[in-house]
């Protein structure tokens, strides 16, 4: 739980989380496999009613023969659950890992490096990223606190507040669709560097990253880039 400063609470999840599902590729075969059931229901239906009845309406409407319809039903069924069981082997695993580094930021004092991977076996395309920041009550300038707010609009809150861009901190900008390839190695990609004063005194600072994977399913991780930074936060989850 992440208190907004203003009376107001922001429930975060730092577990990854698939958002959205391909509508073609997820959808398209769920509504046919309905379909066919309906079928399958109304050709049972049929079936059971009194052979003087079938020349009358609605009786008399025959949809599919039932050995068509049976094969397409288990060539429906076996479409979604291997669409299923693709979509967990392609399955991205976001992971972060935060460090401190030398030479990331002016100064050549050490800086918290917060970085990104994808453990997974295949590429995932980077959607969007979104910030979140909250300075304590108190400190000088002004912060985003509660809401989702874009790379320009959290270094404007950020510069605000006093910290200087390139030496306080450093935020990465990734284009849409930027690959994260999977890789077996513990090697990340930069996300955002900072400084021993911003992470004094900023209490949190969020990064949601969505990415699309393959099969076109959309999945969600959020990094909590303060955790292990500070003396009491421990070491970060990756």
């Amino acid at each position: 739980m992440v208190d907004a400063g203003q009376g107001d609470e922001v429930r975060i999840s730092f577990v990854q989380r698939r958002i959205r599902r391909s509508p073609l590729l997820f959808a398209a075969p769920l509504v046919m496999l309905l379909l066919l059931l309906l079928v399958l229901l109304w050709e049972s239906v049929r079936a059971n009613v009194d052979p003087g009845s079938r020349n009358d309406w609605p009786w008399r409407l025959q949809l599919l023969d039932v050995q068509v319809l049976g094969s397409l039903l288990a060539v429906a069924g076996g479409g979604v659950l291997a669409r299923a069981q693709y979509a967990r082997t392609v399955r991205p695993y976001l992971g972060w890992r935060g460090a401190w580094q030398a030479g990331l930021l002016g100064g050549g004092s050490e800086a918290w490096r917060v970085g990104v991977m994808n453990g997974g076996q295949h590429i995932a395309a980077i959607d969007r990223m979104d910030f979140m920041v909250v300075i304590p009550s108190g400190g000088q300038g002004h912060t985003v606190p509660g809401r989702w707010v874009n790379q320009s609009e959290v270094v404007t809150a950020l510069t605000g507040a006093g910290f200087v861009n390139g030496v306080d901190f450093r935020l990465v900008s990734f284009g849409r669709g930027f690959p994260l390839v999977g890789t077996g190695s513990y090697e990340t990609v930069l996300v955002g560097a900072f400084s021993t004063r911003f992470v004094e005194h900023v209490q949190a600072l969020h990064v949601r990253l969505r990415v699309t994977d393959v099969v076109g399913d959309t999945h969600e991780r959020i990094v909590d880039c303060m955790k292990g930074a500070k003396p009491e936060g421990g070491a970060p989850d990756g």
